[in-house]
């Protein structure tokens, strides 16, 4: 099932040994397009310290009450490595995050969590069939985690409050701005993007799945879409009140030409 960022927002975290916080952002990877990271604000318990949590470590999601059960510790989180949720996330951050939850990198290889569909199947003791990076025994550090370390400045991951309204031009023109995006809980891939075309057309939200886009110029703050106007003005409305179901997929899929999976 299909949920908005705000469906996912000031969700309870309940650690093995209690609550740590509640979500208030979302880190997600501009190159693949999935939430790598939830910020969560913790409680007085540890001074309403700022944390990211990995997708890896989820293990239930409540929808009812609000909740994520979380495979990590309060403990673990007490002890975790600082980062600093204000500024941007860098790479040895990430690679210090991994190696003290124990976790496998998600980069270099081919999927979107690394050679596994999910993310929870990169939790640590989770057997899995599918093939490994040949790098996973080497004791030093990785060709991958060094490549990855050298393009510091290049990095993917971007705060997904920091880019709602930027705006989208398509092939000829405005399209209107970011207003929200639609998540799949199960593997936290960003399988659309919820537009608001008000300051275009009629003021209705359409959905565009991320491999239309063609660029993201973080610079201007702008999403250039590899679709003409026409195209997002026909496509099928959505309301955010009503359950995204297959039927509604299965109506972009015919309306766009193409599977947005």
């Amino acid at each position: 099932m299909l949920h908005t960022l705000n469906d996912l927002q000031n969700l309870s975290i309940h650690a093995s040994d209690g609550d740590i916080g509640l979500t208030k952002d979302f880190y997600f990877d501009d190159k693949h397009w999935v939430i790598r990271y939830l910020v969560v604000e913790t409680g007085s318990w540890l001074s309403s310290k700022k944390i990211l949590l990995s997708p890896i470590s989820i293990k239930e999601f409540n929808q009812e009450q609000k909740t994520l059960a979380v495979t990590i510790s309060r403990e673990q989180v007490k002890n975790s490595p600082d980062i600093d949720s204000e500024k941007p996330v860098s790479r040895q951050h990430e690679v210090d995050h991994m190696e003290y939850y124990g976790y496998s990198q998600y980069w270099g290889n081919t999927g979107i969590w690394g050679s596994e569909p999910s993310p929870n199947m990169m939790a640590p003791g989770y057997y899995s069939v599918a093939p490994k990076p040949d790098n996973l025994d080497n004791p030093e550090m990785s060709a991958d985690v060094e490549a990855a370390l050298s393009r510091d400045n290049d990095h993917h991951l971007r705060s997904s409050h920091a880019v709602a309204g930027y705006h989208l031009d398509a092939i000829d023109g405005e399209l209107g701005h970011l207003q929200g995006m639609l998540i799949d809980i199960d593997t936290w891939a960003i399988r659309y993007l919820i537009i608001n075309t008000s300051n275009w057309w009629l003021g209705h939200l359409v959905l565009i799945a991320p491999k239309s886009i063609k660029e993201v110029s973080w610079p201007t703050s702008k999403i250039y879409v590899d679709m003409t106007q026409q195209q997002v003005k026909d496509a099928p409305t959505y309301d955010p009140s009503v359950p995204f179901d297959l039927e509604h997929e299965q109506n972009l899929h015919t309306h766009y030409g193409h599977n947005d999976r």
